[in-house]
């Protein structure tokens, strides 16, 4: 995996850009650098490693297509949400501002369907057809997430949906993409993009347990950050299904508190989720979708060896403690 990540790395920083206009393409450029685990464009070049693809060079394009969506995606989200950091660094709409955010996110954008253009031209109309999926349904996702915030519940398949579009279907695109630039037939195609959209779910699942579980010594963020906001994650959303009349009273009281108001919210809000056990919950659904990645994987018609470099990838993502 390291000699992909390291093509992929070369490949985002050595992009070039114009120098004018530079409001336009000095925020692609910061953006970009960044960093990040470069999963997504990774992804893309493992699974055409998977089915036999040596040449990466071919790969290339199709990688660095997924990197610049995914990076537009993030200066829209972070505007969106206001947030002010991104990696612990100044988001873009901050450092600029919102205007600029805008247009730099749809450069990128446009840059990403540039770099399709350049894939080998047998599998173009295939490779765009997935890109603008993927796309759309990561817009869909986003939102879906603005408009559950204003809503006082949420159901169970409403919030797998979300987390679905909004962060999982990039991850199997990417995959998909790697396996039709290797030829592979679209039964293994298909695999391979479940594969990746049940990694994805698993993956989300996990971050929205860290986010209350993690260890603050190794998370990254805040612990608990999420109850802190009365972020709707799979957690609260369970325990809105599953907790008492006579508890919902408590409930509601710490989702209209703050945690300047309330030094206690996020230890009391745990103390609910302990009572109704939902971490178990929240725990054996990861394990689930965990479980059915690792089934698309096995019928996977690759030799097992192969399978190796993703399925390790994959148990990295899945037991990650930050």
């Amino acid at each position: 995996m390291q000699h992909l990540q390291q093509l992929v790395i070369e490949a985002i920083e050595t992009s070039q850009f114009p120098e004018t206009p530079s409001n336009l393409y000095d925020p692609i450029r910061y953006i970009l650098t960044l960093g990040g685990k470069r999963v997504r464009p990774v992804l893309t070049l493992m699974a055409a490693e998977l089915f036999g693809m040596q040449e990466m060079d071919e790969i290339i394009p199709a990688a660095k297509a997924v990197e610049f969506f995914h990076n537009f995606s993030l200066i829209h989200d972070d505007l969106m949400d206001k947030a002010p950091l991104r990696r612990g660094k100044t988001t873009v709409h901050e450092k600029w501002d919102a205007n600029i955010a805008i247009l730099s996110g749809d450069g990128l954008l446009v840059k990403a369907y540039e770099e399709i253009s350049k894939c080998n031209p047998i599998y173009l109309p295939a490779t765009l057809k997935i890109l603008s999926k993927v796309a759309m349904e990561v817009c869909e996702g986003q939102q879906l997430d603005m408009d559950y915030e204003s809503r006082d519940s949420l159901t169970m398949p409403e919030y797998l949906e979300m987390i679905r579009l909004k962060t999982s279907v990039l991850l199997g695109g990417a995959l998909q993409l790697g396996a039709i630039l290797s030829g592979a037939d679209e039964q293994q195609q298909q695999l391979i993009y479940d594969f990746g959209e049940n990694v994805g779910l698993a993956f989300q699942l996990q971050d929205d347990i860290l986010d209350a579980y993690g260890d603050p010594d190794t998370f990254g963020k805040i612990v608990g950050g999420d109850i802190m906001i009365n972020k709707k994650t799979f957690l609260l959303v369970k325990l809105m299904a599953v907790i008492s009349d006579d508890d919902k009273t408590v409930l509601q009281g710490l989702l209209d508190t703050s945690i300047e108001t309330a030094p206690s919210k996020v230890t009391d809000m745990l103390a609910l989720y302990e009572k109704y056990e939902i971490k178990i919950a929240a725990d054996e659904l990861k394990d689930i979708y965990t479980q059915r990645a690792f089934e698309k994987m096995e019928a996977l018609n690759v030799p097992n060896d192969r399978k190796e470099a993703l399925l390790v990838l994959a148990n990295n993502l899945l037991v990650r403690q930050q």
